[in-house]
């Protein structure tokens, strides 16, 4: 079974081409809310949490305050790489079982969706990379539609602890151009047949 990456910066739309993906019946792994989840529900990582940065990290009713967390990670540099090493290790195993079942059930490729593919390590355990594609001012623009609750601040910020797009392209085995130019559909279809042929061949 094919294990493909995809990634891309903030408002690239990651999320829309998964969602194409998903139409075709490609199972996709959504690296953001399973950490979500298993940051809730992992044992071992509630502990290694609490140890970093305190029992407030959970509140009174014992559920992961994210609010509490993303202020005390994403004001320190240092403390959001703690945050990250101690949450992507656990993701990936998480993303290796979810992947087991996938093979289990014989798919024939598989997405596992993530921002920070290359940051985390997590595409050592990918066949492939594809980036979706957009120019800055098109991301940018996306951003405050889709969010109104950020700040032009609020969003370099993110772009800038990710991956240069330029890194991304040169890396990525394959690009989706979502640029407001380009039809994204024909793009995904044709990608879908050639993962779907190449499964077939190694069959």
């Amino acid at each position: 079974m094919l294990r493909i990456g995809i990634t891309g910066g903030i408002g690239s739309g990651k999320s829309v081409v998964c969602r194409l993906f998903q139409v075709l019946g490609v199972p996709v792994y959504d690296s953001d809310a399973r950490a979500k989840w298993v940051m809730a529900h992992d044992t071992a990582l509630r502990q290694e949490l609490i140890a970093a940065f305190g029992p407030a990290v959970f509140g009174a009713d014992g559920q992961l305050d994210r609010p509490y967390l993303a202020r005390l990670a994403f004001s320190d540099p240092a403390r959001l790489a703690q945050l990250n090493a101690l949450v992507h290790p656990h993701v990936g195993r998480d993303f290796a079982g979810w992947a087991a079942e996938q093979e289990q059930a014989q798919k024939p490729y598989i997405l596992k969706e993530a921002a920070l593919l290359y940051e985390s390590g997590a595409y050592r355990q990918l066949d492939q990379i594809i980036t979706v594609f957009a120019p800055a001012a098109i991301r940018h623009a996306r951003v405050l539609r889709r969010d109104p609750h950020r700040t032009t601040d609020d969003i370099m910020s993110i772009m800038g602890k990710q991956l240069s797009e330029e890194e991304k392209l040169t890396r990525a085995d394959f690009v989706l151009h979502n640029d407001d130019e380009h039809l994204l559909i024909p793009q995904v279809l044709a990608l879908d047949a050639q993962f779907r042929a190449r499964a077939a061949a190694t069959e």
